[in-house]
């Protein structure tokens, strides 16, 4: 719909109320409801947001080591517009109209700090390159018999699954919540989020679901509404869900696996597929994974941006650890599916389910075309066999310092991203990890605490 249209909407459906949100730094959705007057009036102008909400982590703790905001510059409002393609309406929230919005400005001076805006950016450079985007997130997530009340008040201990035992696959566990299960696939559709498939996984209450692919910055929306969606459903039948990348050492983690291809811009023809190749792919698919693998050293922490990813990226638990790629090879960093034309694709393996689907995509997507534009070869071979015994690539970073301080000093991160965002996102990572360097932990109380 258009502005007009938009308003006509309005008036004709007697709406009151309207809500919108946009994504902050760590993919935590951010926004409010107001009423019609006030929508249509920032439509031109855009909404005032208090910049704290890029100034401040997950929890709310403002950040000490930024420059784009904080106590220096008084936390001024700016302005976020809202995209009036992404007009959804809530199912479980008695259908009231929803938006997502960025801090997009006309004049392209975008806030670097906004994730959308960065996929926007990627993704009018890959526009330009004369190629169109089928992109998908998949995500894994435990389901748990809690409410934030019981979480709190048990300080996350004892949190007990909604099913016991490792049924992956099994389409008997899902039978013992049926309403929840099949609320998830037919309310997420109706939400304009359509669920290629749903299923459990291996672990305690653990699900699993494909979302639809779709063009990059509209596939990054439906993945961002995607989590946030499941919490609000999962909150209506009194479970709690997590998408945590490792809530457990005991058990594997949760991906966030990216699936990608490139296509001419009427969408007829797959350019990632040649039938004549021994692996099915195109020059240009060999130039994107290229791309992919040597940018990947470089751009990490937007493909695991938490203390905690790094705690899933351990060998034998169905997450890479290693720069490497392979036909339909699940112990790789990147894994290529040439099963036939239409479906043949790069699967970025490395994303957990904690990712913020903007910024995976957007380094996806840009380490991709940095490999198109450069021609670079795939000198790389193809690992055969155990991808994690294979480290004649290098391997990745083992943990978020480490990450973020190659990224915040990589020539090729601020040549793909700008160094506003660059400088802005590593400080961000490097303060979460100073959070928890200070903090003490469980597995330092049982270990020290008498015998030492």
């Amino acid at each position: 719909m258009n502005e007009e249209q938009i308003k006509a909407y309005i008036e004709q459906n007697n709406i009151q109320k309207i809500k919108f949100a946009f994504a902050d730094i760590d993919g935590v959705l951010r926004g409010k409801v107001i009423h019609p007057k006030k929508f249509i009036d920032g439509l031109q102008s855009g909404y005032g947001f208090c910049d704290v909400v890029f100034g401040w982590d997950s929890n709310d703790a403002c950040y000490d080591n930024v420059q784009l905001t904080g106590w220096q510059s008084g936390y001024p409002d700016k302005l976020c517009r809202i995209d009036l393609s992404t007009l959804r309406n809530i199912p479980w929230q008695d259908d009231i109209p929803f938006f997502l919005a960025d801090f997009s400005n006309p004049d392209g001076n975008d806030l670097p700090a906004c994730p959308r805006s960065l996929l926007k950016k990627i993704k009018a450079e890959c526009d330009a390159m004369g190629y169109h985007t089928e992109f998908a997130q998949e995500f894994e997530w435990f389901n748990f018999k809690e409410t934030p009340q019981t979480l709190a008040d048990k300080k996350f201990t004892n949190i007990e699954p909604l099913t016991p035992g490792m049924f992956g696959y099994s389409i008997l566990r899902t039978s013992q919540n049926s309403d929840f299960y099949f609320d998830l696939f037919n309310l997420l559709t109706k939400f304009n989020i359509p669920i290629e498939g749903l299923h459990t996984e291996t672990g305690p209450g653990v699900y699993e679901a494909a979302i639809l692919h779709d063009e990059v910055l509209a596939a990054a929306d439906k993945a961002t509404l995607f989590k946030t969606a499941v919490k609000e459903i999962a909150y209506k039948h009194g479970i709690i869900a997590s998408f945590m990348a490792k809530w457990t050492e005991t058990l594997p983690g949760c991906s966030g696996h990216i699936h990608q291809s490139l296509w001419t811009k009427d969408q007829s023809k797959n350019l990632f597929y040649d039938a004549n190749d021994v692996y099915k792919m195109s020059d240009l698919h060999k130039h994107y994974l290229a791309g992919q693998l040597y940018c990947m050293p470089h751009l990490l922490p937007m493909y695991a941006p938490t203390i905690n990813s790094y705690k899933r990226l351990v060998e034998g638990a169905w997450a890479p650890t290693t720069i490497t790629w392979g036909v339909e090879n699940r112990t790789t960093a990147i894994r290529i599916i040439n099963t036939n034309e239409n479906y043949t694709r790069l699967e970025t393996r490395i994303p957990g389910s904690d990712t913020n689907p903007y910024l995976a995509m957007a380094a996806a997507l840009a380490s991709g075309l940095y490999g198109i534009k450069n021609k670079l070869e795939l000198n790389i071979e193809p690992t055969i066999g155990n991808g994690y015994q294979d480290k004649r690539n290098g391997v990745l970073w083992p943990n978020l310092h480490a990450a973020a301080t190659a990224m915040q000093n990589s020539d090729i991160a601020k040549e793909l991203f700008g160094e506003g965002f660059v400088d802005h996102f590593t400080q961000t990572r490097l303060w979460e990890y100073r959070q928890f360097a200070k903090s003490v932990t469980d597995w330092e109380l049982k270990r020290y605490f008498e015998i030492i």
